[in-house]
């Protein structure tokens, strides 16, 4: 599906705010590259996704078998901490209910701790992952994600600051306890609510 053909998700707002853009923050046309650190190295031959903890069936995927997971196109807003948002990306991925689906989750869990290729983390309550909108994306506006922001995968959460959203994710964790990410860790809010402005803790 090219990024013509989109689903637009961007009303989503309403489920949270009256207003498209969420307070203090400013559209715009760029697309800020922001890290903790460099961007790492990867290889598609060694690349491993894995899906970790409370689920019936732990899985893992190489990267040519994630490629082949169902996928959708998705019209999305992205809203940065830092008081910037960029509107109508279009980001081509796999829905985080489809992995959840086939790992299995248990009745127990509660938190999902996403792990990526710098060893960053972040963590979302379950419900909040459960949306058809929280992709883990390859493809931006119709070409290979650029590894500056987060290639050859990364988490997209319109409805959560992007510090939620990892960058070069390469695995989740279903937890029956809750534990913050590396943000989360140092003072960022845990519920990232844009409309609430819901930036630290």
């Amino acid at each position: 599906m090219s990024a013509n053909d989109a689903t637009d998700v961007t009303e989503l707002y309403q489920e949270f705010g009256d207003e498209r853009l969420p307070p203090g923050q400013r559209e715009t046309s760029a697309f800020p590259v922001l890290s903790k650190s460099g961007t790492p190295q990867w290889d598609p031959e060694t690349w491993e996704f894995t899906v970790t903890g409370a689920v019936e069936e732990e899985l893992s995927f190489s990267w040519e078998e994630f490629r082949e997971l169902p996928a959708v196109t998705q019209r999305q807003d992205f809203h940065c901490v830092t008081g910037w948002s960029k509107f109508d990306c279009a980001f081509t991925g796999v829905p985080f209910p489809t992995i959840a689906e086939r790992a299995g989750v248990r009745d127990d869990a509660v938190h999902v701790m996403f792990s990526a290729l710098d060893d960053y983390t972040t963590d979302l309550p379950l419900e909040d992952c459960l949306r058809d909108e929280v992709l883990f994306t390859w493809s931006y506006d119709g070409e290979e994600l650029p590894a500056d922001h987060g290639g050859p995968l990364r988490v997209v959460t319109p409805h959560k600051y992007a510090y939620k959203g990892a960058k070069w994710v390469d695995g989740i964790e279903f937890l029956t306890e809750p534990e913050p990410g590396y943000w989360e860790r140092r003072g960022y809010s845990e519920t990232a609510n844009p409309w609430n402005e819901e930036r630290y803790s």
